[in-house]
């Protein structure tokens, strides 16, 4: 085995990316995710170029497709407190973001070899909705499968996100929907053989209104109804749970220890392997750029590697599912809105759980490598598809941190990114069939929190469709909802 080190920040070898390789992933962004190069102190600047060299050396990619990776604010590893002094205008909207353009493949990534002519399902979306139904598909027994992601695994928000998992909501369909996902993620790496990282330290909510307060109190007994631990918790029980914490401003809190943390990279890569070792076609930077329709059907899938006859349609492309949609004259009422996150450099361990204002949208968690990851919404953030990554953000995360963990402003931010929101009207998804288009099914609009619903959805979802019992939750959450009124709002959205 060789010990030639490739990148010594996160001690990864030429034959850690020679291993990423064989399993699939070859492109610059994927060996990153998957081996962690260039994710540590240099943020790539000594490894980059030696792992883009041994690729190219490899022959896993033709030169024009060997680029690379999309480089992350700061320019260098610089302290929240120096961060928290760059000036805000809270009355004026963010604007741009660096890099402009994250989500933009080389021609040169596209596979040559032809896309199956038909297919039973074709699923629009390599995000974790997308492969947890295809793999939940293939366990009910339907391997007929392909699905289409534009990009790499883990381009969209899927991998962009702070890995968190709630019990904590505010209706009883996403209670118990979140519950029976944080069940299925203690037995994933059993069942797909891959390491989540979950780990259960809590979440903590933090209230600074009588009005938010008061939504704690409620939910807190909706939770108990469904044997969910939650709590409410003074000021001061709070700053016993986190040690260093404030509670500046705040006025209660809640608690369920069983909420947590997972790591979200894996838990895609899992799902995508499950999937092809089921049979499941998944193919990467192809990109939908049509339908056939006829009959009130979807006769076919038009891509840019060619066209896939096949009996249903399920989209599944998050933030982008109403830009698909509307190529088959669909109008969702989704919106993208954009939330931005960063990560610090390694800790020791101190903060147990992910701590949360739901007044403000802040929330920080520590993941298992030691990192403050966090993020932070903007009320001014206006909608549209944009990933950049603004000074506005980060400064005024490392404010709202600092106010509330005052110790940390000495710790230094080594990057920054973006996701988005699919936003819906209620807060809630779009599941089932499409109204005029029987075989187009919705499987998008979760606000932030699908990366958490994923398991027990796509369970739900597979079994339905190959199944045909009834289930509820395809009619509550029907796109028909929007027309006739029948709409069940989420209030315990972060940000």
């Amino acid at each position: 085995m060789s010990k030639s080190m490739i990148c010594s920040c996160e001690d990864v070898t030429a034959d850690d990316v020679r291993h990423a390789v064989s399993r699939g992933y070859c492109d610059v962004e994927s060996v990153k995710r998957y081996t962690g190069f260039g994710t540590g102190i240099c943020q790539g600047k000594s490894c980059l170029s030696a792992v883009a060299a041994l690729l190219e050396q490899e022959k896993a990619l033709k030169a024009d497709a060997v680029v690379p990776f999309t480089p992350r604010p700061p320019l260098y590893p610089t302290e929240l407190r120096l961060l928290a002094t760059a000036p805000v205008d809270e009355s004026q909207p963010p604007v741009g973001g660096v890099p402009q353009e994250v989500d933009v493949f080389p021609k040169g990534l596209r596979p040559t070899e032809p896309l199956p002519a038909k297919a039973k399902v074709v699923i629009i979306g390599g995000g974790i909705m997308g492969l947890a139904l295809a793999y939940n598909l293939a366990r009910e027994g339907e391997t007929d499968v392909v699905v289409l992601e534009r990009g790499y695994l883990c381009a969209g928000a899927s991998g962009r996100n702070g890995g968190g998992v709630r019990m904590q909501w505010g209706t009883p369909a996403l209670v118990e929907l979140a519950k029976r996902s944080i069940d299925l993620m203690k037995g994933f790496a059993r069942e797909l053989g891959i390491n989540v990282w979950l780990r259960q330290g809590g979440y903590l909510f933090l209230a600074r209104t009588d009005a938010v307060a008061k939504r704690l109190e409620r939910n807190v007994a909706l939770h108990n109804r469904f044997d969910v631990p939650t709590r409410l918790v003074t000021p001061d029980a709070a700053r016993d749970i986190v040690p260093g914490l404030t509670m500046k401003g705040c006025v209660a809190a809640s608690f369920n220890p069983e909420d947590g943390v997972i790591f979200p990279w894996p838990f895609l890569w899992g799902y995508a392997q499950g999937c092809r070792k089921k049979g499941v076609r998944v193919e990467t930077y192809t990109e939908v750029t049509g339908f056939d329709v006829s009959g009130g059907q979807i006769r076919k899938v038009k891509t840019d590697r060619g066209d896939i006859a096949c009996d249903t349609v399920v989209l599944a492309s998050g933030a982008w599912s109403p830009e698909v949609a509307k190529l088959a004259d669909v109008q969702l009422p989704n919106e993208p809105h954009r939330h931005e996150i960063l990560s610090t450099e390694p800790l020791k361990p101190f903060l147990g759980p992910l701590v949360s204002v739901l007044d403000s949208g802040l929330y920080f968690s520590q993941s298992m490598r030691g990192e403050i990851v966090g993020g932070m919404g903007d009320p001014k953030e206006p909608a549209g598809l944009n990933m950049g990554s603004t000074l506005r953000f980060v400064s005024r995360f490392a404010q709202a941190l600092m106010e509330q963990l005052p110790h940390v402003g000495h710790v230094k931010v080594l990057r920054q990114w973006a996701g988005c929101y699919d936003v819906t009207p209620d807060n809630n998804p779009i599941l089932g069939r499409t109204p005029g288009l029987d075989n187009l099914l919705q499987m998008s609009g979760f606000v932030g929190h699908g990366f958490m619903m994923a398991p027990a959805v796509a369970e739900r979802m597979a079994k339905w469709m190959c199944t045909g019992e009834s289930d509820e939750l395809f009619t509550r959450f029907n796109l028909r909802r929007f027309s006739e009124g029948a709409l069940e709002r989420e209030d315990m959205i972060i940000g």
